[in-house]
């Protein structure tokens, strides 16, 4: 039997490192009202941050696709408690002049072009690699990604690990050292903003450059827009894929029979790749707030009432997929919702498949088996905004 759920727990460290049996308990009472951050978790927040998850797909999926009743755009309650992330939290038609901007960026032929740099670092991770057993969140699942966004804009790779520090004390939502957290976060304005005016001095071919030379209808971007979508970019470009890279290697460490079937036939990388992103989501939620008083499955949400809505939930929903708590390669994974839904579409998504998938050939290249180590694998459990991995002993076993 079952324990009873109360929403509450949905911010608590041990759903965020497993959320799936309390999606399944609150599904079908959503939306469920809970207080996603505590008065007092922030610097100057006073009063508790309320919100409503959104668990069903349905009702996840239309609120993606509707922007006008579910906006990205933070209400000025909330503004002064972290700095706005400039393309995430807007709503066309700033919006849509923002992703124009960054778009090319992120095309397929662009991620293509990369694809020769990317295999070089990843070689250079792996011949680090010990036989046996090998932490790989720290040798390897962060390093990549970082390195891959930090060349897009523009800044020195070398220096990932102040910039996974930064990124995770942007998204941590309750931290135990306020000041130092905050600490972090200004570093990380200040940083981009020395690069910034080193790109105003001087011009290279990277995002930072793009970002200061835009126009936007005869306008260069302002200061804080572009330290904003520097920032976004950062964020994004490592904490998802850091995500997806260890859930799907976890996955298949439990899986000896698909890692032998994946040796057989690697065209099957895709569909474990899609599955992964369904079945353990990267990104488990991302806000949004009412401009209007709305019913959501019988619900009534008020204006401006802000609203969780629960990708990982959406995504275990059995009106969906069946048997959603397996994890299987015949599903039509057409219309999982891992990379959200509508015109906030994850810019990155075509990189973050291009990094997985270069990452599973070269461990099926050079290994014959990996299993779960010794020591113990820890989730995160700093922010409910992702399901990852802090620590990932894994057993390489190399070919022979």
């Amino acid at each position: 039997m079952e324990t009873v759920i109360s929403p509450e727990q949905l911010s608590t460290p041990e759903v965020i490192a497993d959320p799936y049996p309390v999606y399944r308990q609150l599904r079908e009472q959503s939306p469920v009202n809970y207080t996603f951050i505590p008065a007092g978790a922030l610097p100057g927040l006073d009063e508790p941050i309320r919100a409503w998850a959104l668990l069903k797909y349905d009702d996840v999926y239309g609120a993606l696709r509707d922007h006008e009743t579910f906006t990205s755009v933070r209400p000025a309650n909330q503004a002064k408690f972290w700095p706005p992330l400039v393309l995430l939290e807007d709503d066309p038609p700033r919006h849509s002049r923002f992703r124009r901007l960054v778009n090319k960026a992120f095309t397929l032929r662009r991620v293509e072009a990369l694809t020769l740099w990317i295999n070089a670092v990843v070689k250079e991770l792996l011949d680090k690699f010990g036989s046996g057993e090998n932490e790989i969140v720290q040798s390897y699942t962060i390093p990549l990604p970082v390195k891959v966004i930090a060349r897009l804009l523009g800044i020195p790779g070398e220096e990932y690990e102040h910039f996974r520090r930064w990124s995770d004390a942007f998204i941590t939502l309750a931290p135990l050292d306020k000041d130092e957290n905050a600490r972090k976060v200004q570093e990380m304005v200040a940083y981009f903003g020395k690069m910034a005016a080193a790109r105003r001095a001087q011009s290279a071919d990277d995002l930072i450059s793009a970002l200061v030379e835009a126009e936007v209808e005869g306008e260069k971007l302002e200061e804080w827009e572009v330290l904003g979508f520097s920032m976004l970019l950062l964020i994004a470009g490592n904490e998802t894929t850091t995500n997806l890279i260890g859930n799907t290697l976890n996955l298949l460490a439990e899986r000896p029979e698909l890692w032998a079937l994946l040796r057989e036939d690697r065209s099957l990388i895709d569909q474990v790749i899609d599955e992964s992103l369904r079945y353990e989501s990267p990104v488990q939620q991302l806000a949004r707030y009412t401009t209007r008083d709305v019913e959501v499955s019988g619900v009534k949400i008020p204006a401006g009432n802000r609203v969780s809505v629960f990708y990982g939930a959406a995504n275990r929903d059995p009106k969906e997929f069946a048997d959603p708590d397996e994890f299987r390669l015949d599903r039509d994974l057409r219309n999982h919702l891992a990379f959200g839904m509508g015109i906030h579409y994850c810019l990155g998504a075509p990189l973050a498949r291009a990094e997985a998938k270069i990452t599973l050939n070269a461990f099926l290249d050079r290994y014959a088996a990996i299993k779960r180590g010794t020591a113990p694998a820890v989730r995160q459990t700093f922010t409910p905004l992702g399901l990852g991995f802090q620590q990932l002993p894994l057993v390489l076993e190399k070919r022979v």
